[in-house]
């Protein structure tokens, strides 16, 4: 029992995860640091989305890592609505990655996202194979799931907007239609009658 104990509050300082939602200034990105060693794995899933209710559209954004030398970039993902990136550091030091808004005026455009420090371990060492090591994959497995939960909301929130949009259209659409064919038979009615309205003189 001990030892399940002493697993899982290894397990909570050696991987650390956490949720964010962040406001993206116009024309402007919004950066983080985490100080990782090497072989240790930095994990970033995000969405960008936007926060006024009304709102169709699928917006992006773009994502880029910075290693600590010379601010070298490692990965960068240019105009994108989400992604899920993994990134395993060369060496020591104080990484950023940024979220940038500089092609947009938007004031409204933020950005969902989850962040894993993951503590490298070398799964050849016998000491690996343990509960330990069992419960941390299943705690990375679970933070997956709820990582993917978590984009499957904010799409659902945006495609709804998007249905509730086009069926308003539709519906005013239709409104215009029926205006369109009640005035015609109108007409036709006048037309008709006028046609066949005899005139007689005295």
């Amino acid at each position: 029992m001990k030892l399940l104990i002493s697993s899982i509050v290894g397990l909570v300082w050696l991987t650390l995860c956490s949720a964010h939602n962040v406001l993206l200034p116009p024309y402007g990105q919004r950066c983080f640091y985490e100080t990782l060693n090497k072989k240790d794995e930095l994990a970033v899933s995000y969405q960008f989305g936007d926060r006024a209710l009304e709102s169709t559209e699928q917006l992006k954004g773009d994502f880029v890592v910075y290693g600590p030398h010379n601010h070298e970039v490692i990965k960068a993902f240019r105009q994108v609505s989400h992604g899920d990136v993994r990134v395993t550091v060369p060496y020591d030091g104080k990484y950023e990655y940024c979220f940038s808004n500089e092609n947009s005026g938007s004031t409204t455009k933020d950005v969902t996202f989850n962040i894993e420090g993951i503590v490298y371990v070398d799964w050849n060492d016998p000491k690996s194979d343990t509960l330990d090591g069992a419960v941390k994959q299943l705690a990375r497995l679970t933070r997956e799931l709820k990582n993917e939960q978590s984009y499957i909301v904010i799409r659902e929130r945006t495609h709804r907007n998007t249905a509730e949009s086009t069926n308003d259209r539709v519906k005013w659409w239709s409104v215009f239609q029926l205006t369109v064919v009640v005035a015609n038979s109108l007409f036709q009615i006048y037309y008709l009658r006028r046609f066949f309205e005899v005139t007689s003189y005295v």
